[in-house]
Parts: structure tokens; C-alpha cells; sequence
């Protein structure tokens, strides 16, 4: 038998594509202790959240929760619980997460229409209406916000309101987009939307986040098959988060990572939205123009750019592992890699939540200028 010692992790400073730096009050927030998932107390906290969640998504949305899963989970409870097997839906890819949703179309039975666009490119609204135009019986219209893989924020409020005037419902994955660039989910008429706990609201990974209009509950109350996923049929979810007097169990929800998502939504609501759109936005500015100084390119163009998440060319002949991983060991910096098409070309660099910051721009710009060639 091998000895084993106690895990102490190195400590980072993660400007990858997530998971984000993990603001020092969210982690202070999960060392208190542990209750009972039905204690009172923590029907309290439960509805609580509930109210962040609404503010942070910018809704009225009953419908407004936490899933005890990551923000994957909460992609599958968007189709699962809307998409009925033959049901027609259009898909919008420009990266990897659109892909994704294709993926979840496919296994659940769905008839699939994609709508396609260039890695580093906006999903194009024009190529969207086409794609109604040619399918009438379209139900669900499905897009990425803020695509993780390219860095590009596509703009929802355009896309949602094309689909309205087809009469189909939306499915908008803000996973990188949630508190770190503008999202109004009524204003901008999303049905579904949904992000994680790990990106600009700085907490750890492992909880998601997603609201249904009242649209999408209709449609999900007309179902005439059953949701797909029991642990994430919205009706079993919803009795539980439901309250005092009226909560059905379910499941035994992560009691300390919620204390954190709770901290993280009280953060935000302390900065107040703009404001914290505005402080990624100027942390975007301040790193592009240390990335440019130091000769390198932005892959995606500044008009839709999202400030959270920076795709940025590696040199030509330059090795990008070998500068990731020299980041690591010299810097204890994490930056990402390319996905998909840009894998060994591209890197992904963060400013999200707590990672925002000026300090962590200075620590990216100087330690790149000690890796890079020349």
C-alpha cells in the first residue's frame, strides 16, 4: 500500500476559458457550515438565490433556478424539456457549444436544421430568417450568446426576435455571457436561457444556471411525452425549489456550493450589472492593447468581441503548449488552448468575475512578454 498525503493544490491565477479565480468572499461563503437541505434556513437561502438569479438574468421569470449539475446539464434540461421527438429545430453554429446543441437535437429524437457560420464570425441573422423562411414548421430556435470556443458574442436580441416572428421558441446558452456582458432576457424575448456558475460569476464549477418564460413552461405542460431526463424534468425541479409549504424533494442539493453561487449573486447585485459589464469591457481594453504591444493578434473583430473571453494567434512557429505550459511553471498561470479549429493556433485568455482585474491583466501581458520568442 502507497503512503497518501493531504491534497494542497498550487495556487493559480486562471485567465483560461474557465473555471474562473474564485472570489475570496465566495469561498469564505462555502466554508460555513453545513445544513440540512430541508432545515428552514436553507429554504430561505433557496428562495433568495431565486431573486439574484432573476436579477442577474435581467427577468420576471418564475421559472428561475439552480441545477445541481454543471453548465452542460443545463444545456440538456433546456432541449429536454422543450423538444418532444420530431419536433423541427434550427440550430445556430459559429464554435464548439453550437455544435453541442446540434448533438442534444440529434439524441433526442428532434429533427435537425443547422444554420452555419465561420469559427470567429457572429451567427448571421439573415442566414437564420432564410433558414425559417425554408422551414415553417420550425419549433425551437437554438443559438450560443457568448461562444467559449471563438470568443464571440452574437447578438441574441436580433436573433430572438426573428424567431418570434416565426412563432418559435428560443434556446440561448450565456454560459461565458452571464454578468460579464449585457444580457435582458425579457427585453430581448429569450424563452431559455441558461449559463454556470464558474465564468464572470467567479464560483466554483458545478452549478448551473436557467430561466423559462412562461411561453416555454406552456410548452412544457403540453408535452405529450414524458421529459427524457428524469433528474432534470423541469416540472420535478421546480417542486423542489418551489419553498416552504410546497417543496417536493428531489434531490440532495450541494448545501455549500450554493452558500458560494449565493455570495457570487449578491456580489454582482452589490456592483450592479453595468457596471460589471463595464469593468470586463475596460479589462478587455487594457489587455489588448498589452497583447498588441507585444505584437500579437486578436482573432476575433472588436465589434464583436466578447471581453471576457480573448482568442488570441499565437506567432507563427511558435509552440502555444510549450508557452502554456511554461505560463504554468514559471507564472502559475493558466491560460487555455484553441478548441476544434483552433486547436495549436489560438489561445484562450479570461477576464472573468474576479479575474477582471487590472493587477491580472499586468501579471498575463508581462509573463507572455518572458515566454515569447524574441
Amino acid at each position: 500500500m502507497g503512503s497518501h498525503t493531504r491534497f494542497v493544490p498550487t495556487p493559480r491565477t486562471l485567465m483560461g476559458p474557465g473555471p474562473s479565480d474564485v472570489h475570496p468572499r465566495v469561498l469564505a461563503a462555502m466554508a460555513q457550515p453545513t445544513i440540512g437541505h430541508l432545515d428552514p434556513n436553507f429554504i430561505t437561502l433557496m428562495d433568495d438565490i431565486k431573486a439574484l438569479l432573476r436579477d442577474a438574468f435581467q427577468t420576471s421569470n418564475a421559472l428561475t433556478l439552480p441545477v445541481s449539475a454543471p453548465g452542460s446539464a443545463a444545456m440538456e434540461a433546456a432541449f429536454a424539456n422543450l423538444l418532444e421527438p420530431g419536433d423541427k429545430v434550427i440550430v445556430c453554429i459559429n464554435g464548439v457549444f453550437g455544435m453541442r446543441m446540434a448533438e442534444n437535437v440529434k439524441r433526442m429524437g428532434g429533427e435537425l436544421v443547422t444554420v452555419e457560420d465561420n469559427w470567429g464570425q457572429q451567427v448571421d441573422p439573415e442566414k437564420l430568417r432564410a433558414a425559417l423562411a425554408a422551414n415553417p414548421d420550425a419549433k425551437i430556435v437554438a443559438f450560443v450568446h457568448a461562444e467559449t470556443s471563438t470568443g464571440v458574442c452574437s447578438d441574441a436580441q436580433a436573433l430572438c426576435a426573428i424567431a418570434k416572428e416565426a412563432g418559435c421558441l428560443t434556446i440561448v446558452d450565456s454560459v461565458t455571457g452571464l454578468g460579464g456582458v449585457e444580457l435582458r432576457v425579457d427585453d430581448w424575448q429569450i424563452d431559455v436561457c441558461y449559463s454556470g456558475s464558474q465564468k464572470c460569476l467567479s464560483c466554483p464549477p458545478g452549478i448551473s444556471l436557467i430561466t423559462y418564460s412562461e411561453a416555454a413552461a406552456d410548452r412544457v405542460k403540453a408535452r405529450n411525452t414524458p421529459v427524457q431526463s428524469w433528474f432534470l424534468d423541469l416540472s420535478l425541479l421546480m417542486a423542489y425549489w418551489e419553498g416552504e409549504g410546497a417543496r417536493t424533494y428531489h434531490h440532495t442539493a450541494p448545501v455549500n456550493a450554493l452558500y458560494g453561487l449565493h455570495e457570487a449573486l449578491l456580489m454582482l447585485h452589490e456592483e450592479g450589472l453595468e457596471h460589471s459589464w463595464q469593468r470586463h469591457r475596460d479589462m478587455h481594453e487594457l489587455l489588448v492593447a498589452g497583447l498588441e504591444d507585444l505584437g500579437l493578434t486578436m482573432a476575433v473583430d472588436a465589434r464583436f468581441r466578447l471581453p471576457q473571453l480573448n482568442v488570441v494567434q499565437a506567432p507563427t512557429g511558435v509552440d502555444e503548449g510549450a508557452v502554456r505550459k511554461q505560463l504554468l511553471a514559471d507564472f502559475n498561470l493558466e491560460i487555455g488552448a484553441g478548441l476544434g479549429v483552433y486547436a495549436g493556433k489560438f489561445w484562450r485568455i479570461g477576464l472573468m468575475g474576479y479575474a477582471a482585474r487590472r493587477e491580472n491583466v499586468t501579471l498575463c501581458v508581462n509573463a507572455l512578454s518572458h515566454c515569447l520568442p524574441g
